[in-house]
């Protein structure tokens, strides 16, 4: 009976350290990947200063941007995105998601498409991507997600209106809805920019995002956004955030993740370690044991010599 129970505490406790090392070397590697059936419709609203005929008006305004992987086009590596973007007014709260550049409302603020490649572990423009359609425009830096493992420092981020990466630099943690996140900043001040085809000015913003540091979720966003004509005449005066019930979302898939991934790649790993070797050393005591048993019995069984 003992050497069944010897060779089952060695056999489990082999395949709890063997467990345990795959979760820390492959398991880890797989999950801390961008799903590649990501499908996500992220909205924002706030108010803003429109210049109009009369001067600047006043308005409730709305965005949505949603977000769709290709899987087909995408690889094990690099997840092909496309995005759709608007901001619209919303004087009464009910608008539309968006509405065509000559609708006769005048709803429309700002429209945008854009197709970009990401390393689905850093979160990384890949702009030489193979299955990126020839038109795309280039992307650098972060687009739409922080990295796995999200660092307490400096990244370079995605601006469109700029055209490449500014800042995001990291000012602390803070919780949001009692999820652990990063705070970063990002700052833009007397950019030139064209705020509309031929007619030239300068960009300013203050952009803070709030992220889940794990699995580099964008939680939470915050915007003051600025468009200036070249006389110092105010275009746009933007300021507009994730909407609460956006953030309510992502606090729960941010909270589900997390939990999932740090199962998969820290307790795993730690807890199969620890009770694959406590029972390795049990197995290897018990057969100690059984051998010294053995060799008393021996003794105790040879004749005497006289």
């Amino acid at each position: 009976m003992r050497g069944i129970v010897t060779k089952l505490l060695v056999f489990l406790g082999a395949f709890l350290v063997m467990t345990a090392i795959l979760s820390l070397v492959y398991a880890s590697g797989q999950v801390k990947k961008t799903p590649l059936d990501t499908d996500s419709v992220t909205r924002l609203s706030g108010e803003a200063q429109v210049a109009g005929p009369d001067g600047l008006e006043n308005t409730p305004v709305k965005a949505v941007s949603i977000t769709h992987a290709d899987s087909e086009l995408s690889t094990s590596d690099v997840v092909l995105f496309q995005n759709s973007s608007c901001l619209v007014r919303d004087p009464n709260g009910d608008a539309p998601d968006c509405v065509a550049a000559d609708d006769p409302s005048k709803t429309l603020l700002s429209a945008s498409t854009s197709t970009f490649a990401t390393n689905r572990l850093t979160g990384l423009s890949v702009p030489d991507f193979k299955n990126l359609p020839a038109d795309a425009a280039p992307v650098e830096g972060l687009v739409n997600k922080f990295p796995f493992d999200t660092e307490q420092k400096t990244y370079p981020f995605w601006d469109g209106l700029v055209g490449g990466t500014v800042d995001a630099v990291y000012q602390g943690e803070e919780a949001i809805d009692g999820l652990d996140t990063y705070k970063f900043l990002v700052t833009v001040k007397d950019q030139p920019i064209q705020i509309a085809d031929g007619v030239p000015g300068t960009y300013n913003t203050e952009k803070t995002m709030w992220i889940e540091p794990r699995t580099g979720a964008i939680i939470d966003q915050k915007e003051h956004q600025v468009r200036l004509l070249d006389d110092g005449a105010t275009f746009l005066d933007l300021t507009f955030g994730f909407t609460e019930e956006t953030v309510k979302a992502n606090v729960d898939s941010g909270s589900s993740n997390s939990a999932q991934l740090g199962l998969l790649t820290r307790t795993v790993p730690l807890v199969g370690g620890i009770l694959g070797v406590l029972a390795l050393v049990g197995g290897l005591l018990l057969a100690a044991t059984a051998r010294r048993g053995r060799h008393s019995e021996r003794e105790e069984r040879a004749p005497a010599l006289v």
